[in-house]
């Protein structure tokens, strides 16, 4: 079997499985998968005040916020990255993206692997932007029941927390894996539900690396042994499985982790895609009345006050996430303090110069 060189990117809605399927990749000899800091998902809302400045001024604003998420990293990555070696390899015209791959890119070479890999599931939304600067690029749509999801979600600190509007983002992100399925097919879409994962390990494991041209690896199934996982699984509670043997034991928490009306609602959202992806669907979600606005936000509110308390117990890398997420909102009040500062008609160059299609 030859072996290809894209990029490999896993795509879908978090708490699905991404972090167990990143460790399985990250195990191949050939595949480096570092912990996402999600740079298209921070940086591509930005685009427009990078294009407004010259070319070069704005790429180098765009490595250098980048590298900044990424030292600021909940989960840092063990080799630093240069901002000069990403900007010289970053092809002027090939937007966000190509800076993203860059460094990317350094990352893998040193860690001397053939190709890289992303979990970013939140790239769902930049599979375009991907495949102008990619092409060889492949994608994994990892997908998983969405009640189980909305029940992981309840006491992650990533995600919406209310089942409501966890359910919301399911079908939206499933729509768009749907959708890029459609336009680019199985050879560049892969479609891996996380029940049939962790059910049939060695099968799917094993059809995936057909997928991307490589030849499935014993320590594939034995990606909890790595010291990434053993690492990964000390630095936050929701990562507390990574360490583990792949199981089942997490199929059907919906059943427990959501109230009967949780569940329904969730039925309700997600219905017909759902049933598309082979989840069945509860005949009674389709009458239960949809919650207020006010009732939405104030459980949302509750949920996340429980989750932060409990991350601040227990979570080794709490303060990172608080550094990290203060670098953001910098990040966009630096970018409405620009906008607010522009004349008016001020455009600058084109938006897909660099940061592509921020949908």
């Amino acid at each position: 079997m030859t072996g290809r060189l894209g990029p490999v990117l896993i795509i879908g809605t978090e708490r699905s499985g991404s972090n167990l399927l990143r460790l399985i990749l990250n195990a191949h000899s050939r595949i480096a998968v570092p912990h996402p800091p999600h740079f298209m998902r921070y940086l591509a809302p930005l685009a427009a005040s990078y294009d407004r400045l010259p070319a070069a001024a704005g790429r180098a604003r765009a490595t250098a916020d980048a590298l900044g998420l990424l030292r600021r990293h909940i989960h840092p990555w063990p080799h630093p990255v240069d901002a000069d070696r990403v900007l010289a390899a970053a092809e002027p015209g090939h937007g966000l993206f190509g800076i993203v791959a860059a460094i990317y890119d350094e990352h893998r070479i040193a860690e001397g692997k053939a190709r890289w890999g992303c979990k970013s599931t939140f790239m769902v939304d930049h599979v375009a932007d991907v495949l102008a600067v990619r092409p060889d690029a492949r994608f994994v749509w990892l997908v998983r029941d969405p009640c189980d999801v909305a029940a992981s979600a309840k006491r992650a600190v990533f995600g919406p927390s209310h089942p409501y509007r966890t359910a919301l983002l399911w079908r939206a992100q499933q729509d768009r894996a749907r959708a890029a399925l459609d336009a680019h097919g199985p050879d560049v879409v892969h479609l891996l539900r996380y029940e049939d994962l962790v059910s049939n390990t060695a099968e799917e494991v094993g059809r995936l690396c057909d997928f991307l041209g490589e030849e499935l690896e014993p320590a594939m199934l034995e990606h909890h042994r790595s010291a990434d996982a053993r690492r990964t699984a000390g630095l936050a509670q929701a990562w507390r499985q990574a360490g583990q043997p792949v199981t089942n034991h997490r199929v059907g928490t919906g059943r427990t982790g959501l109230t009967t009306r949780e569940r329904l609602l969730v039925d309700k959202v997600t219905g017909p895609v759902k049933e598309s992806l082979g989840y069945p669907v509860d005949p009674a979600a389709a009458g239960t009345p949809d919650p207020s606005p006010l009732a939405v936000a104030l459980g949302s509110a509750w949920l996340r006050a429980r989750i932060e308390w409990r991350s601040a117990r227990n979570d080794d890398n709490y303060r990172a996430r608080m550094r990290r997420d203060a670098y953001v909102r910098f990040l966009r009040l630096r970018t409405a303090a620009a906008r607010a500062a522009a004349p008016p008609g001020a455009g600058g160059r084109r938006h897909q110069a660099h940061g592509g299609s921020t949908a």
